[in-house]
């Protein structure tokens, strides 16, 4: 069966304003709206199986919503922090967190995986990676009606956690064989990407001010995507550039002065950001709407009731807690509630998971396990939120 472009236009706006329900369901019931969203996805895929209804490429049109809207949710999050003195401390401390949690919990679900599917540690710690990253799509919007300072150090460790999980993924994937030249690249790769981000953030500060025309901010937008994608091609931790920008433009005062402030008006920035924060949180609504509807649309409903998925799912869940509970509890000594408890899959582990090169794919680890693991670590968030009394304002409609 094939929809006309009606029928299709019919479906893909009511699924906007289903979207946009979840969301003011998400502020009363502090149910996370991407369990709405994947559960929708699924009842369409029930749906579409039995009109016969088909979507050929829904792999690579998810992965190129997933990279979109990594790009504008982490712009989003940049965009909302403040750089000073006093927030140094909780800087460090959101980025040792972010590090030591990704890297213990995937090594520790990488030897759970080699021992139960019986495959080289090598590969199990490639397809343990994406698991371990905090995803901060569902993170940071899911946090507004925290107080400020719980805000700010969810927001700075799950963007953290997707700029170490790719670096770290980047990292196993290009080195079978780990010895010191691995690390001296690495630094060079990381030390490259911050200088040309800078350079980068400083001319698209200098677009946002001069550029005059009704066409501004989506171009920027564009011009931002495309820096990311030409580093990725390049093999380079490009997600930061994002967040530098972000940074850079929010707090323009400390880096716009002496002869850049020539050039750049930081009273014209001010009045600019406002405008691109609600042109980027609304196009980020829309892809995220449907990146996790076309996940819930892709998984194998047959595979969810499959043992093995059953206990990779609850294990590498019960792993990830465990990690966090104890790395919160003794190293980091931060509340409990509802710092523990927000800690979500979803966006970036499964974009990480499908740039998996097949020569390292296991066949026991599929998008039901990823399903699995998303939805119990959004079910969790849940639990955190509804813990959580301190609320000062309510969840935006995002």
């Amino acid at each position: 069966m094939i929809l006309d472009a009606y029928t299709l236009l019919i479906i893909l706006s009511s699924l906007i304003v289903l979207s946009y329900v979840f969301d003011l369901g998400a502020k009363r019931s502090k149910i996370p709206s991407v369990i709405f969203l994947l559960t929708t996805g699924i009842l369409l895929k029930v749906a579409a199986t039995y009109f016969h209804v088909t979507l050929p490429g829904i792999r690579s049109v998810l992965e190129l919503f997933g990279i979109i809207g990594l790009i504008l949710i982490v712009l989003e999050g940049a965009l909302d922090l403040e750089l000073t003195r006093e927030k140094l401390p909780l800087i460090k401390k959101t980025l040792l967190t972010a590090t030591a949690t990704l890297l213990i919990t995937a090594a520790l679900i990488a030897w759970f995986v080699a021992f139960w599917l019986k495959v080289p540690y090598h590969i199990a710690i490639i397809n343990a990676i994406p698991l371990a990253v905090i995803s901060s799509a569902i993170a940071i919007p899911s946090v507004s009606n925290l107080t400020p300072e719980k805000r700010e150090f969810i927001v700075y460790e799950a963007t953290f956690s997707d700029i170490i999980g790719i670096v770290a993924f980047n990292f196993a994937v290009q080195n079978e064989h780990v010895g010191i030249g691995s690390f001296v690249s690495l630094a060079v790769d990381l030390v490259s990407i911050f200088l040309i981000s800078v350079v980068c953030c400083l001319l698209l500060l200098f677009f946002v001010d001069k550029i005059k025309t009704h066409i501004k901010f989506f171009l920027i937008i564009a011009i931002l995507i495309l820096l990311y994608s030409i580093g990725k091609k390049l093999h380079l931790s490009s997600l930061l550039m994002v967040l530098c920008f972000g940074l850079m433009l929010n707090n323009a005062h400390l880096f716009i002065k002496n002869r850049l402030a020539k050039y750049i008006s930081l009273e014209s920035l001010k009045s600019e950001i406002v405008m691109l924060k609600q042109i980027n949180g609304e196009s980020a609504f829309v892809i995220r709407t449907f990146f996790f509807l076309l996940f819930g649309f892709s998984i194998n409903l047959q595979e969810l009731f499959q043992l093995d998925v059953w206990v990779l799912g609850f294990t590498i869940f019960s792993i990830i807690l465990l990690v966090r509970y104890a790395y919160l509890q003794v190293i980091a000594k931060v509340p409990l509630i509802p710092e523990l408890f927000i800690a979500p899959r979803g966006l970036i582990t499964i974009l990480l998971f499908y740039s998996i090169p097949p020569q390292y794919s296991i066949e026991g680890m599929n998008e039901s396990v990823l399903f699995f693991v998303v939805i119990l670590s959004a079910l969790l968030m849940m639990t955190g939120l509804l813990l959580t009394r301190n609320s000062v304002r309510d969840i935006p409609d995002y």
